[in-house]
């Protein structure tokens, strides 16, 4: 069962830090766009600027997910390093149900969030609002298990890189 849940964890967090890369590369594209729009053609877009900024929001989350999986966040670094045997257990299961907690409620108030704007549209696109918040929940739940894949194999690559 534990092999099953890293197996899909792997596949999980590879997608989203493969999405958030590729949405990185999409922002930048649509930032170059609105800069030659408005400067070299003199028609500035109406729709990059606020796609980007939906689209910075699901980059975000999606490199959580990555992030947490690495141990590269939501850690206490000098506790980790001073903690030996029965305590580093205890640290990492706080640090665990810590973030747990925390990413379950940004599940739960992002899924009400996203389910109170749906009849909203974008300014610039008639789109549902629920699509920018709808990363907030969609995050949360990959970024939950990856936590939860960082709990059964930590690998805390941060903090071996530190100095």
């Amino acid at each position: 069962m534990k092999r099953l849940f890293l197996r899909l964890d792997r596949v999980l967090t590879g997608l989203c830090l493969n999405a958030a890369c590729l949405l990185l590369a999409v922002i930048s594209c649509l930032g170059l766009w609105q800069v030659a729009s408005r400067f070299v053609f003199s028609q500035p877009s109406t729709w990059t600027e606020e796609s980007m900024r939906r689209l910075l929001i699901w980059m975000v989350m999606l490199g959580v997910v990555a992030a947490l999986r690495m141990g590269a966040m939501v850690s206490v670094d000098l506790m980790l390093r001073l903690s030996r045997g029965a305590w580093l257990t205890t640290v990492r299961s706080i640090i665990t149900g810590v973030t747990l907690a925390f990413l379950l409620t940004v599940l739960w108030f992002g899924i009400d969030l996203a389910w109170r704007v749906r009849f909203q549209t974008f300014a610039s696109m008639e789109l549902s609002m629920a699509w920018a918040y709808g990363a907030l929940p969609t995050g949360a739940l990959l970024a939950i298990v990856a936590v939860i894949a960082h709990h059964l194999d930590p690998r805390n690559e941060e903090l071996a890189n530190a100095t």
